[in-house]
């Protein structure tokens, strides 16, 4: 079962994404702060993560460039932002991809099993980039 770490400081989306994505059959974990998702993901390394961009003490660009120096874990943005700047800068950080609040849940999901399909590939083929 894949592991995904969802990044979210309000609690309401912290749980709707908890019950839809073990209901889709991931196990989850999940993080209210920046420092919170760093530890995680260091300690029980996750398959996916789910980052939004504004968290109470580091921006979400700031997470995914951290977690960068030392995974190639793919990671979602899942942000109210909509701006084009702040998307590029999500991009340019390390993410993998960029979804806007509101989202429909069956959507994100597909988009975290298209990226676990391609870093599975990647790993079979020896890619040292999906290393993690």
């Amino acid at each position: 079962m894949s592991r995904v770490l969802v990044v979210d400081d309000e609690p309401q989306i912290l749980r709707a994404l908890q019950t839809s994505l073990r209901g889709a059959g991931y196990e989850v974990e999940v993080a209210a702060t920046g420092e919170q998702a760093l530890t995680s993901a260091a300690v029980n390394p996750p398959d996916a993560v789910i980052l939004d961009l504004v968290l109470p003490d580091l921006r979400g660009t700031e997470v995914c460039r951290k977690l960068r120096t030392w995974t190639a874990v793919p990671v979602i943005v899942l942000s109210a932002v909509g701006d084009e700047r702040e998307k590029v800068a999500a991009l340019d950080a390390g993410a993998d991809d960029y979804v806007t609040k509101p989202f429909g849940v069956r959507e994100l999901v597909a988009r975290i099993r298209a990226l676990l399909r391609r870093r599975t590939a990647a790993l079979r083929q020896g890619s040292p980039s999906c290393r993690v």
